[in-house]
């Protein structure tokens, strides 16, 4: 199979992904602070690399997918005081509800999911590696900080020349610091917050360390493939580079890949401006059957280093055209399934735009144009392939039926008033046939007269 291309935020260009050890590939992603459920926006970052991951297995390598949670964060403290729980019950609950919205996405486990409150060990260590090496130092105050004009590379990621770096952008200024850049390593324990013990007293990781720490633990360095959303280029990832190259480990990523922002009225998403929907609440909206995969589809038929916009129109519109999709498969029943031939028409174009940066625009019009060619040939062949390309990147599993049908329609009968509208029409009494029809179309159930009398129904 022809290469993958990768735009690497490291160079800013695409680049062939070739893994340190040939057929293996290594992936890891900054995964949620579990203090509060997340936003969509932030799904679009998980969903992304749940693609990535597919694909990279569909591409032939044997894939350590890492997603790490961080569960000891200042933001953690302090909604668990505003709530009265103890930091640890909030960040379980909140593990557990990210995990339960992710598979509401059909995004697959992570095949390691460490938690940094198991690695704090192993971050002490590497903060006495940094302090041995110049590049560590212990405050008044009982913090340890890293010293950033003591690492030459500093910025190589980010692009930012750190002359041009201000004091109080995004980064805190404390008098402790011998340079407002500098970055906490370990913080000192502060009354009634968690803390752990270590050689520079009682106290807890700094945010950026855990990433360093937990990458290296469970897939080594280099890490093939390192991601996030474009936010957490500077200065989380900046200051990951820092940490793990100062210690050693060179290079601590071969590649870098960012995700762009999930907008709200062409504004950045966030929890911070307050202008964000969580995904439980998009969800929840939603049809319980279709609403994860067309969320998903929304998510995904962007380009992911491309921002695009959140609102109720454009999510419709993507279930309206995954339904179309599930309406080709129900159509065209799929014959069994075979090997992709990925050297002969729409699978070659799909693998090389997906190949190429992950183009899942271009992907998504190769399977347009697929199911189009279903429609007008009825061949169970085409159907069987248009299912099997979606499938590689999570997309058109479900039953065609139970898919359009969507989740209980409750009280009502659909199929007894479809049968009532039916006789309806054989008894010529069109004004009750067209009565049931509306009264179908207000619950959000669309009917499909067919040849043969037969009448099919899926939801709006």
């Amino acid at each position: 199979m022809p290469s993958l291309q990768i735009f690497n935020t490291l160079s800013r260009s695409k680049e062939p992904f070739v893994p340190h050890r040939p057929g293996k590939a290594s992936l890891y992603v900054c995964g949620p602070t579990v203090y509060d459920l997340i936003h969509i926006g932030n799904a679009r970052t998980f969903t992304t690399f749940d693609m990535v991951s597919r694909w990279l297995r569909v591409s032939g390598f044997d894939v350590t997918y890492v997603r790490n949670i961080t569960d000891i964060d200042d933001k953690i403290i302090e909604r668990a005081k505003e709530k009265g729980v103890a930091f640890g019950e909030l960040a379980e609950s909140m593990a557990t509800a990210f995990r339960e919205d992710c598979e509401r996405l059909s995004l697959l486990p992570p095949d390691r999911e460490p938690r940094a409150t198991k690695y704090v060990d192993a971050m002490l260590g590497l903060i006495a590696t940094l302090e041995s090496k110049g590049l560590a130092y212990r405050a008044d105050n009982g913090d340890v900080y890293y010293s950033v004009r003591d690492f030459a590379g500093y910025g190589k990621l980010s692009r930012r020349n750190l002359d041009d770096l201000r004091a109080g952008e995004r980064v805190a200024v404390e008098a402790a610091k011998r340079d407002p850049l500098d970055f906490a390593l370990w913080k000192a324990a502060k009354p009634g917050e968690p803390s752990w013990p270590s050689a520079y007293g009682a106290g807890r990781p700094g945010w950026h360390i855990e990433c360093s720490a937990m990458s290296a633990g469970e897939v080594g360095t280099p890490v093939d493939l390192h991601g996030g959303a474009v936010d957490l280029q500077f200065p989380h990832h900046e200051n990951e580079v820092a940490q793990s190259e100062g210690a050693g480990h060179v290079p601590f990523a071969r590649c870098w890949m960012h995700g762009a922002f999930l907008n709200m009225d062409s504004e950045k998403m966030s929890k911070s401006l307050g202008n964000f929907h969580t995904l439980r609440d998009v969800l929840g909206q939603l049809d319980a059957v279709q609403g994860g995969e067309s969320t998903r589809f929304f998510l995904l038929r962007g380009h992911y280093r491309s921002e695009i916009n959140f609102s109720w129109d454009t999510l419709a519109d993507a279930g309206n055209t995954l339904r179309g999709f599930y309406t080709a498969l129900r159509e065209v029943p799929p014959a069994p399934p075979k090997a992709i031939d990925w050297d002969a028409g729409y699978a070659k174009r799909f693998r090389d735009a997906m190949n190429d940066d992950f183009d899942t625009p271009i992907a998504f019009a190769v399977l347009h144009e697929l199911r189009t060619e279903v429609n007008r040939t009825k061949s169970a062949e085409l159907s069987a392939l248009l299912k099997a390309l979606g499938g590689t990147i999570g997309f058109l599993q479900a039953d065609p039926e139970t898919f359009l049908q969507g989740a209980s329609t409750g009280a009502l009968d659909v199929q007894a008033r479809i049968d009532e509208r039916n006789a309806a029409k054989k008894a010529k009494d069109f004004p009750k046939a067209d009565a049931i029809r509306k009264e179908l179309e207000a619950a959000g159930i669309v009917l499909e007269d067919k040849p043969g009398g037969i009448t099919e129904w899926r939801r709006k």
